[in-house]
């Protein structure tokens, strides 16, 4: 494994990145300095931990999309092929290989999840080179390897389960919502951020214990509404307490 990191302004120096606490920052370039030769890390935590890092610097780099999260806990730089170039005699392919095969390269040399159109099926003889150094690209339909089908097909993103979610909420809401762009992109926002599965559930039921009897305020439940900005505010809300008054006897129920 090649055992120098390069940085690229492009990325390091935009506002997006600066606009970041000191902290977050540093856990981003200990994350690369970490990564192995195609950007993935599989000890995140113990990175975090080195340097004093917290989970909101972490919860931070995935919400601004600095890095991609899999469900096995392993995360990628996504900008890793704009940041470093390495030889080809150098380059030792990661072990994460589920999680690499999920993910292609868009032409501007980020990782994206799934397939992404214009990507030719074999490397370029224009890939820019430096050197003699290379950008180790495994890119088109025919280095997607075992999750190849899935991905051609359009479920880009297998390991975020948007079905699951809106399915869980039909089934409360005794609604028809489907997983359409509009409703993956708040979930995935939320996922990114560092939520999973059970997080979305108890959203739900959260949710439908203050408004699926309410008439005016039961229409809220929807994904646009429920994994939103306001998210973390459902998640962590304190449990309604049943209001005092009388009974149908006179007294007083709590």
């Amino acid at each position: 494994m090649a055992q120098r990191r390069m940085f690229s302004k492009k990325i390091t120096e935009t506002d997006l990145f600066l606009d970041m606490p000191m902290s977050t920052q540093c856990l981003y370039f200990h994350l690369n300095m970490a990564a192995d030769d195609d950007g993935f890390i599989g000890n995140v935590k113990t990175a975090k931990r080195m340097i004093g890092a917290s989970d909101d610097d972490l919860k931070l780099l995935m919400a601004k999309e600095f890095i991609i999260p899999f469900e096995s806990g392993v995360v990628v730089i996504k900008d890793w092929k704009i940041h470093n170039y390495i030889r080809s005699d150098r380059y030792a392919e990661t072990v994460y290989l589920d999680e690499k095969e999920q993910l292609s390269v868009s032409d501007n040399g980020r990782y994206v999840f799934g397939a992404q159109k214009g990507i030719p099926n074999d490397i370029p003889d224009d890939i820019p080179k430096v050197d003699g150094w290379d950008t180790q690209v495994r890119l088109g339909k025919d280095r997607l390897g075992k999750g190849k089908k899935e991905i051609l097909s359009g479920d880009a993103e297998p390991s975020i389960p948007f079905s699951e979610i809106i399915s869980y909420l039909n089934e409360k809401t005794e609604r028809s919502f489907k997983p359409v762009e509009s409703h993956r992109k708040n979930i995935r926002a939320r996922w990114n951020e560092g939520y999973r599965t059970d997080d979305f559930k108890k959203v739900v039921d959260n949710k439908c214990a203050d408004w699926l009897q309410d008439e005016k305020m039961s229409k809220y439940l929807q994904p646009s509404t429920l994994f939103g900005t306001k998210f973390d505010q459902y998640l962590n809300q304190v449990p309604t307490k049943p209001r005092k008054g009388p009974d149908s006897y006179g007294g007083i129920v709590y």
